[in-house]
């Protein structure tokens, strides 16, 4: 397979036929300026020694030699094969809450804002874990499948946003089902796989504790974490502050004793999140104490680069260019490599 891993530099290879314009020009205009003191054919045996013939070969180099340059700053690379990396961690799967509720302004600038910070300061504490993303509101929707890749990860994170899931509502059940679904089933051993639950607990969609005794079965751990305060906070959305049927202004509360109850039937743990520390970082301390498994990671190996043999070539072109001279050598005019006419000053 051959690609090039920076082809944005082709557009370099442009100015080779700029410069091929700018030499017919240059060379049109020494034609002008010679034939003002006389006959082209005359002034050439006046001068037997100059080489025009040399002069359009050292362009030639000049162009190749940009040319190579050009597809080098594109780095050629050639073949790619797979390969099978070993690794011990264990498999997380962040369930992430974004429905209405977590608009909610008990926490700067609101609960989700801080919880999408938390995930991101999440990926320091990770090394050769994996992790996928799911949010959830009415209905749940896998977000990022299982990877060891934080980077995409972290990118998939800043983009949180109630948009994402058009079903309002809290539904904290089904996105417990879809987690324990969500698993890539290379790890064997469940006991390294655990859910992180974050939301702030308001169910009003389905039996989460029934969700919750389904993964306790199947030996996954779910660590809960409660975003908000008891005292709740009004959620507002383009400025405007969302009312119940009887006109009162909705106020969001955290519920604490179902994340507690959710945990608890797992062997996880329940942390409640702070104005100053959201709790991931307590998560991620208890899950680095678990038992972790082997993971499989399958993974393209590096491309073979290529630019190095084109930068040598450019290299040596340069150099002959450098050393070739624009007027005959007397020492090899016997030889004639660029097959000019040679008259002598007599005319014979």
């Amino acid at each position: 397979m051959f690609r090039f891993a920076n082809p944005q530099y082709l557009w370099l290879l442009a100015a080779v036929p700029v410069l091929v314009v700018l030499f017919w020009i240059a060379m049109r205009r020494r034609k002008v300026r010679l034939a003002r003191f006389g006959r082209l054919e005359t002034l050439e045996e006046l001068m037997p020694e100059v080489s025009l013939g040399r002069v359009r070969l050292k362009f030639i180099l000049l162009c190749l030699v940009v040319a190579l340059l050009a597809l080098a700053a594109a780095r050629p690379q050639l073949g790619s094969k797979l390969r099978e990396e070993k690794a011990r961690g264990i498999e997380m799967m962040l369930v992430v809450d974004v429905s209405n509720s977590m608009l909610a302004e008990d926490f700067e600038p609101n609960r989700l804002e801080r919880t999408k910070y938390a995930i991101g300061k999440l990926f320091e504490g990770l090394h050769q874990d994996r992790l996928g993303l799911i949010t959830f509101a009415g209905e749940p929707k896998v977000q990022l499948p299982i990877t060891s890749d934080y980077r995409m990860a972290r990118a998939f994170a800043r983009r949180i946003d109630p948009s994402q899931i058009p079903v309002q509502g809290t539904a904290i059940g089904k996105a417990l089902e879809q987690a324990l679904l969500s698993f890539s089933g290379q790890t064997e051993e469940s006991r390294s796989r655990v859910i992180v639950l974050i939301t702030d607990g308001e169910n009003h969609e389905d039996d989460a504790l029934a969700a919750a005794q389904r993964a306790a079965q199947q030996g996954i751990r779910i660590y809960t974490i409660g975003i908000g305060t008891p005292e709740g906070a009004p959620i507002q959305i383009g400025g405007e502050f969302i009312k119940d049927e009887r006109g009162e202004m909705v106020v969001s509360k955290l519920n604490e004793q179902m994340l507690m109850q959710i945990a608890e039937a797992t062997g996880g743990a329940y942390v409640r999140a702070t104005k100053q520390d959201i709790g991931l970082d307590e998560v991620v301390r208890e899950i680095n104490s678990m038992e972790q498994s082997e993971l499989s990671t399958v993974r393209f190996e590096e491309y073979n680069e290529q630019y190095q043999y084109l930068l040598l070539a450019a290299l040596v072109l340069l150099l002959a260019e450098f050393l070739l001279l624009d007027r005959r050598n007397p020492l090899l005019a016997h030889l004639n490599i660029f097959r000019e006419n040679r008259r002598r000053p007599d005319g014979q």
